[in-house]
């Protein structure tokens, strides 16, 4: 089954997406043809993209779905009456919110996304330019001023969810990839031991390891099945030594590992 899906905004698009992608989740046996439309703000731009579902639904024999977040009314209601299944997103949420608190809402488009913030912007900016200066242990003397620090094998996923957690969540991430020299020490460095209740575990399951380094390296003995299996056990040896609490990255995704990290920061009370 083949659908022609419209993420629809009068701004960026970014809620819509986001929203819309969740719930198509759900439906992995339809394939979906995704159209992003952002920035649709005017009539004229509103009857174009009706004519668009109307090509699409005769093309595919089905109505194409519409996953809108439009505040202007007048503009939303041309996109109704377009040939398409339409989800307004915020029409099912905002009013029974506005009766909820009593306070009428702004209306304003691209609020979601602005600079409403401007502490916790320059927050999230600082934990960006820390995570990239803190990136594969290039600085083990800034450890001490991280809130968090990821050690793992390479290829592990320390980089993405560093980055992840500082671009959402502000924290000054930094990580720490796991050698030859940590294993034959059979220690972590004394910089990484110092934090040790902001330290966390990457691993990964070997196969899906060798597939990754297979890219970055073909054929090479570092990304042999072998390599990334003693690697990766050496690992998990050290790691459980020390006491330093371990994800597995193998089937989750940066979003899922991030949740982790921040219920074991919040349970060691960092």
């Amino acid at each position: 089954m083949k659908r022609t899906v419209f993420f629809v905004s009068e701004s960026t698009g970014i809620t819509a997406e986001t929203l819309g992608q969740s719930l198509l989740s759900q439906f992995d046996n339809v394939d979906f043809e995704q159209v992003y439309m952002p920035y649709i703000n005017t009539e004229a731009r509103a009857q174009a993209l009706k004519q668009r579902m109307r090509e699409a639904a005769e093309r595919d024999g089905a109505r194409p779905l519409v996953f809108s977040t439009m505040l202007d009314s007048g503009i939303a209601d041309i996109l109704k009456q377009g040939d398409c299944f339409h989800l307004e997103l915020f029409e099912q949420f905002v009013e029974p919110l506005s009766e909820e608190l009593g306070v009428s809402p702004s209306r304003q488009s691209g609020r979601s996304h602005a600079i409403t913030k401007p502490s916790m912007y320059t927050k999230r900016i600082e934990a960006i330019n820390f995570a990239m200066a803190n990136d594969d242990g290039m600085r083990p003397d800034n450890f001490r001023h991280a809130d968090v620090v990821l050690v793992g094998v390479s290829r592990s996923g320390k980089t993405p969810t560093s980055l992840y957690l500082a671009i959402h969540y502000g924290l000054r991430a930094a990580n720490h990839p796991l050698t030859e020299d940590d294993f034959e020490r059979e220690a972590l460095p004394p910089e990484v031991c110092a934090v040790k209740d902001k330290v966390f575990g990457l691993t990964i399951e070997a196969r899906r390891l060798h597939l990754i380094r297979e890219e970055r390296r073909p054929g090479s003995e570092y990304a042999s099945l072998a390599r990334c299996r003693n690697d990766i056990r050496l690992a998990h040896e050290m790691l459980a030594r020390l006491g330093v609490p371990v994800l597995d990255t193998t089937s989750q995704s940066i979003e899922e590992i991030s949740a982790q990290v921040l219920r074991g920061l919040r349970n060691s009370g960092g």
